[in-house]
């Protein structure tokens, strides 16, 4: 029995090496998506001269990213599990590169579409890369897998921030920069096609629409994949809707920080995910245990922004969004539960289910909080109340995905039953 083992190891790590490789190429897809995604928020004014409009105006453009990528999220899931990876996500990054190029045009129209264009492409980044590593590596390393994945691409939205600042202050104009990043983007594309594994998809010439649709109807079916969005929705929205939009103004405006100081600050909360989303994967998988990483990271994220509200001199800003952002990377959990809450044969449309409900609720939570809060940034006598009132929403925002998580289903490897051994006859 030895030898076909052996075997049979080496063949599967042999079929697996393609998508690891395919997997690696596509998270630096996922590296400049996240890049892509939150380079505007330290470039807010030069964004609303190039366009033509007010503050509120960008961040309105801006925003509209949110609408596309939760949609498109799964029109990615559905095309992955039917069609495989080969075409598909090289697709996505070729029209995240399209986006970056009429972004750079000085038209607002330009910059909505553009923009749409930009969350259309980046919703195959984040679902292609949990796509190849599902096939590329262990299915008991999956938490960390996703934490990894997630990692690199905040990575590239700390990079978004903290270099790209400096850059659109005085080394290259807005438009050069969206056009260069259009340029890469492309690049990755073709390389893309080039090294990732064509699936044999017999089925797939064959599907109707209601084939199409059948791994959707199985998971939106499942309550529980609800509870993994939302629960990964709110997390999430204080990065998405503040750190990548009005975190740099808000630290100008309230704080009365310096540019660069500000720039600084906010990039601590996806470089903390840096850090978060492998650490937090890796508890969950050593800990067996899901919900109990899940609520750790919420906890933290919580204590951050109540220290801020009410003790805001007792550590440096940039500390606490970097400790908050570690514990941001929580968000990250759900993406596992729903893939253990549903059938192994619906993987890539459950993450295109859990990204289209997680940006979801920053689309709906976007303008909600642009016009309570972000129209009246800058032009508050009291600044203090202002920041603190920001501060009450997102602690609101906070406590309720962890009230949620309470009803999550435990889904990590101590909870499942073990197989009794066979009774001897």
């Amino acid at each position: 029995m030895g030898p076909p083992t052996v075997a049979t190891s080496g063949g599967l790590r042999a079929q697996m090496r393609p998508f690891l490789i395919a997997w690696m190429f596509c998270t630096i897809f996922y590296f400049l998506e996240y890049a892509i995604r939150s380079a505007p928020a330290v470039m807010i004014p030069e964004l609303a001269k190039l366009f033509g409009v007010a503050t509120i105006g960008v961040s309105s453009i801006v925003g509209t990213y949110y609408y596309t990528y939760a949609a498109t999220s799964l029109v990615a899931g559905v095309l992955l599990d039917h069609y495989g990876a080969k075409y598909v996500i090289p697709a996505g990054t070729f029209i995240l590169a399209c986006g970056c190029v009429l972004f750079a045009l000085p038209h607002p129209l330009a910059g909505d579409i553009g923009r749409l264009l930009q969350g259309a492409g980046s919703a195959f980044a984040f679902t292609g890369a949990v796509y190849l590593a599902t096939h590329a590596l262990p299915a008991q390393r999956l938490a960390t897998a996703i934490g990894v994945t997630q990692c690199l691409g905040m990575l590239g939205g700390s990079i978004g921030q903290i270099a790209v600042g400096p850059l659109v202050k005085g080394v290259v104009t807005v438009p050069v920069f969206w056009y260069v990043s259009g340029l890469l983007v492309f690049v990755v594309a073709l390389l893309l096609v080039w090294i990732t594994p064509k699936e044999q998809r017999v089925e797939a010439a064959a599907s109707s629409a209601a084939d199409l649709l059948k791994p959707y109807k199985v998971v939106f079916s499942n309550p529980q994949s609800y509870l993994c969005g939302v629960v990964s929705g709110l997390l999430f929205a204080p990065t998405t809707i503040f750190d990548f939009v009005w975190g740099v103004r808000y630290l100008q405006e309230d704080i009365d920080f310096p540019y660069r100081s500000a720039v600084f600050a906010v990039s601590m909360v996806p470089f903390g995910w840096v850090i978060g989303c492998p650490l937090l994967g890796w508890l969950a998988d050593q800990w067996r245990r899901r919900k109990p990483a899940l609520a750790l990271g919420t906890l933290i994220m919580l204590m951050c922004v109540l220290q801020l509200a009410f003790l805001p001199t007792l550590a440096p800003t940039w500390v606490t969004l970097l400790t908050f952002g570690i514990g941001s990377g929580a968000a990250m959990i759900p993406y596992s539960i729903i893939k253990e809450v549903n059938p192994d044969r619906v993987k890539g449309s459950a993450t295109g289910t859990m990204n289209f409900l997680t940006f979801s609720v920053t689309a709906v939570l976007g303008p909600i909080f642009a016009g309570h809060f972000g129209k009246s940034l800058g032009t508050t006598l009291d600044h203090a109340m202002h920041l603190h009132h920001t501060h009450l929403f997102w602690i609101s925002i906070i406590g309720l995905a962890l009230v949620l998580t309470l009803f999550l289903k435990e889904t990590g490897v101590a909870t499942r039953k073990a197989i009794p051994p066979s009774s001897p006859t």
